[in-house]
């Protein structure tokens, strides 16, 4: 050990030898060098770990929402069976990803609550967000259609959804069901309550909508194609495992 040190202290004696035989401004070129070094490696190391990992898990009460999220997480519906009024927030590698080999990213997954006296929660997570999937009841549709295009009108038109083109994913749930309606019939009927919802909300103040960024092209029928973020459509039934749609809607989004 001490000859290790010996040595140590011979490399800085040689080392300060070195730069008092440099000019200082070449001494001065080097060090401001080594200074944007660093502080490139600090930037980048920041954006790295500043990249979002969050999706959020949105929709109304009874729609399936907690059942996915523990259908993502432990491969089960267990504890998803019953609407839950409590937010449900995890960093995991998805189940079906466990057993895949090398490194993994995890992701983190907000089920917020459907009722709509805990709709401020969304507002809290929709920042951080790298994608929505926005989960839809296939099977009892009809009955709900017009508060879920409601809820679903306020996020394509949130100011923080929009200016970052965050990505939604309408996941049709539940179209194991025999009496569910289809994917194709859920967009087109969507579609036009947005379109109505759109009309209507036109009409408002622009003061009490401040947060709000128009949806769709004016003048013309509202259809997901006109969102300046990607929104899509699929179908799948949390309860039955049946979650691929979901799973890659994440993976496409929080890349591995």
């Amino acid at each position: 050990m001490d000859e290790w040190i010996r040595q140590a202290e011979v490399w800085v004696r040689q080392a300060e030898s070195w730069i008092r035989q440099q000019p200082p401004e070449q001494i001065y070129v080097a060090a401001a060098v080594v200074a944007v070094t660093i502080l490139v490696l600090i930037v980048a190391s920041c954006l790295k770990s500043s990249k979002l990992n969050t999706i959020v898990l949105s929709g109304l009460s009874g729609s399936g929402k907690t059942t996915l999220f523990y259908q993502l997480r432990d491969g089960s519906s267990h504890q998803g069976t019953v609407t839950s009024m409590e937010e449900n927030s995890d960093t995991f590698v998805l189940h079906s990803e466990q057993e895949k080999k090398g490194k993994v990213k995890p992701v983190h997954i907000v089920d917020v609550p459907g009722h709509a006296r805990l709709k401020p929660k969304l507002d809290e997570v929709l920042p951080k967000a790298a994608g929505v999937v926005f989960v839809v009841d296939a099977q009892d549709f009809l009955s709900s259609m017009q508060a879920a295009a409601e809820y679903l009108y306020d996020i394509l038109t949130k100011a923080t959804v929009v200016k970052k083109k965050v990505p939604v994913l309408i996941f049709c749930n539940k179209t194991d069901k025999v009496t569910a309606h289809s994917k194709e019939f859920i967009k087109k009927q969507l579609e036009k309550e947005l379109n109505k919802l759109r009309e209507s909300r036109t009409a408002i103040s622009s003061a009490d909508i401040s947060d709000e960024v128009q949806l769709g092209v004016p003048g013309e029928a509202f259809n997901f194609s006109q969102c300046q973020n990607k929104v899509a459509v699929a179908e799948g039934a949390g309860s039955a495992g049946n979650v691929l749609a979901v799973e890659q809607f994440i993976r496409e989004h929080v890349k591995a």
